[in-house]
């Protein structure tokens, strides 16, 4: 597949939600995704995020788990109820950890287990946008729906599941 999301010329405008508790990895996100004709906006808290998804379109969230006042899974599906095309990607330093307690993939189309390098961020960032245009065929858009099949992946885009299907 050709890695044709960092050419504004051959993609249309995105715009992204970064949803991290940590003022500073919030902001390293942002750097790390802003190029010419995108742009990305950050949030603190699960409450903030969805407040900004009643106000503005996104076509794609990244998210930490681990998340002040509201987890990541439950944040996730808070948004696959309301936005059911909105693709997420989920972060977090620990994916076995959160494995372990809570059953987080329900909502979320692709994790990335911290660290990860700027590549692996774009390329899961293709990855999904590329899913939800080609497979799902619709623009993923922060609008209300009624249901949602989300791709779980790993951070090596190895699918896990489709519709609730295994592959």
């Amino acid at each position: 597949m050709p890695k044709t999301f960092m050419n504004p010329s051959a993609n249309p405008n995105y715009q992204f939600l970064v949803v991290d508790g940590d003022i500073h990895l919030n902001t390293t996100f942002a750097l790390m995704l802003e190029f010419p004709g995108h742009e990305v906006r950050t949030a603190h808290t699960g409450e903030t995020a969805l407040a900004m998804l009643e106000q503005d379109q996104f076509h794609l969230i990244i998210m930490e788990y681990w998340l002040p006042r509201m987890h990541g899974d439950d944040l996730a599906a808070i948004i696959k109820q309301q936005w059911p095309d909105l693709p997420i990607i989920m972060a977090t330093a620990n994916i076995e950890e959160v494995r372990k307690y809570v059953h987080p993939l329900a909502g979320v189309d692709c994790f990335l287990n911290k660290p990860f390098s700027m590549s692996q961020l774009r390329e899961a960032v293709l990855w999904v946008l590329d899913y939800y245009t080609k497979v799902r065929k619709v623009v993923p858009v922060a609008r209300k729906a009624h249901e949602s099949h989300p791709v779980v992946t790993d951070f090596l885009r190895k699918p896990l599941r489709l519709g609730g299907h295994s592959l």
